[in-house]
């Protein structure tokens, strides 16, 4: 009987364990993805932020009207990469990245962004980023992008 409970604790225990690892990988994999597209982004690299994207991704904008109210905004996804290629040359933007919390198994992930946002190294805002991926069998494509935007209250 003594044996049987080792055995039955250590299938127990076991595991959570062996699906966290599991887990951890793809959450690895999912971030990075978002970091690619990150490193894209700030380089205006339209090519480099095309291979970490869903052909069908959705972009959706959570903003205040002018009366208060709140709604969303969907952003084509075609003119956000005209506006990134279309960057000066000498203006700077950088999108800092302040944690990461990451939710994945082996098809889908989300990972929460939160993030302060600059151009020419002067503040500009800050907000949420959340990102929706799957993984399409050989990498992790982002297929969802909604974020947050305010100027007050970042710090």
């Amino acid at each position: 009987m003594y044996r049987f409970r080792i055995l039955f604790f250590l299938i127990i225990a076991g595991n959570p364990v062996f699906s966290q690892k599991e887990m951890d990988v793809n959450q690895k994999n999912a971030k990075q993805a978002v970091l690619d597209f990150f490193d894209g982004f700030h380089k205006g690299d339209t090519a480099q932020i095309r291979k970490t994207i869903d052909e069908n991704i959705v972009m959706h904008t959570v903003a205040k009207t002018k009366e208060g109210k709140i709604k969303t905004v969907k952003t084509d996804i075609e003119k956000f990469m005209e506006v990134i290629h279309n960057r000066p040359k000498d203006q700077k933007w950088l999108e800092k990245l302040l944690g990461f919390k990451v939710d994945a198994d082996e098809s889908i992930a989300q990972v929460w962004t939160p993030y302060e946002f600059y151009v020419n190294e002067q503040f500009s805002h800050c907000g949420i980023n959340v990102f929706q991926l799957f993984n399409d069998g050989t990498t992790w494509k982002i297929m969802a992008i909604a974020d947050t935007r305010k100027k007050e209250g970042c710090k």
